[in-house]
């Protein structure tokens, strides 16, 4: 009877070992899921930041305009970089070229402006995303108004090749307004993945 207790105790030994591999086994995949999450979180708040929240929480609100469509324009156009000028000469954060600020300007009663000044870009780019998305019946539409300008979409529109039905954008003959209304509406997904319930009780 001994030798058979003596003969079992291998076995004991062996399954003991091996819930205790096993159990570290989990413990370093859930850790190692844990750490991804975490990285992938991370890394996409920083691709995706929240910069000048203030401000766009408080133009959004006041145009009417979702914040997390605000914070996408600005992350595609500007990279969130205040004093960003492209060659056309749009400037700042949302991209906002003189000719066009001065029409904002005139609309909201201002005499002097600096587009190169964060709260100004942001009260005219939301107010201008808000003009544009009440004169384009689609958010492509308004968005690429936004990028090419509200006369190249117009003339678009009267184009069976770029609008089937003369009211809203199917395609856009500019690659670069193709990207810009692809970016946009990308990184509205993902704001309001990451940051929707945030900006929803701000």
């Amino acid at each position: 009877m001994k030798l058979n207790g003596d003969s079992k105790k291998p076995i004991k030994n062996r399954q003991r070992r091996f819930f205790r591999y096993f159990s570290y086994l989990m413990y370093f995949c859930w850790g190692i899921i844990i750490v991804l999450f975490l990285y992938f979180g991370i890394y996409k708040a920083c691709m995706y930041p929240i910069k000048y929240k203030e401000q766009v929480i408080f133009y959004s609100k006041e145009y009417q305009v979702e914040p997390e469509l605000v914070f996408a324009v600005i992350k595609t156009e500007s990279s969130f970089k205040v004093n960003a000028e492209s060659q056309a000469g749009a400037k700042g954060l949302m991209q906002i070229t003189d000719s066009t600020g001065g029409y904002i300007a005139q609309k909201l009663g201002v005499e002097e402006f600096d587009l190169f000044d964060a709260e100004t870009n942001v009260n005219f780019g939301c107010y201008y995303l808000k003009y544009l998305l009440n004169k384009f019946e689609s958010l492509d539409t308004a968005l690429g108004a936004y990028n090419a300008g509200e006369g190249k979409v117009n003339l678009w529109l009267q184009d069976a090749n770029f609008s089937k039905d003369g009211k809203n954008l199917d395609y856009a003959p500019y690659p670069e307004t193709q990207n810009f209304i692809k970016n946009v509406k990308k990184s509205v997904q993902t704001y309001r993945k990451l940051y929707g319930n945030i900006l929803d009780k701000a």
